[in-house]
């Protein structure tokens, strides 16, 4: 199976700039569909990033340009850049895994295609 875990949430004020941190274990990174979604209190969740094995990146229209995932395969780290924050970015944001090999690209920005979720980590951005 497969555990992730968030790290890097703060606080922090409009305009500036924090790094999230996923670490990943027991699959590597190098199969696997990874996300990032976030959830703001009375909100619903919100796609923000995949980034899947075979370098297929999208975002979701109210990061595109501020926010940018990397990952680290060799550590099984997948990175979420977050710039220019602004205070409707804060949130809970969970890091996600999806094992399957052959989900269609189209599918990789629903919740439902991810079988496995970090506990999230806070970010909440101060105006």
């Amino acid at each position: 199976q497969v555990q992730l875990v968030e790290s890097g949430g703060g606080l922090v004020q409009a305009g500036g700039s924090l790094r999230l941190r996923c670490a990943a274990s027991g699959r590597t990174f190098s199969v696997l569909h990874m996300a990032w979604f976030r959830q703001a209190p009375g909100k619903e969740r919100e796609f923000v990033v995949f980034d899947r094995w075979s370098g297929g990146t999208h975002y979701g229209d109210s990061v595109e340009g501020r926010f940018t995932v990397s990952r680290d395969n060799a550590k099984n780290l997948f990175y979420l850049q977050m710039t220019n924050l602004k205070p409707e970015d804060t949130a809970v944001y969970h890091c996600a895994a999806d094992p399957s090999l052959y989900r269609p690209e189209g599918e990789s920005a629903s919740a439902q295609s991810y079988a496995y979720w970090g506990q999230g980590t806070q970010v909440t951005v101060s105006s």
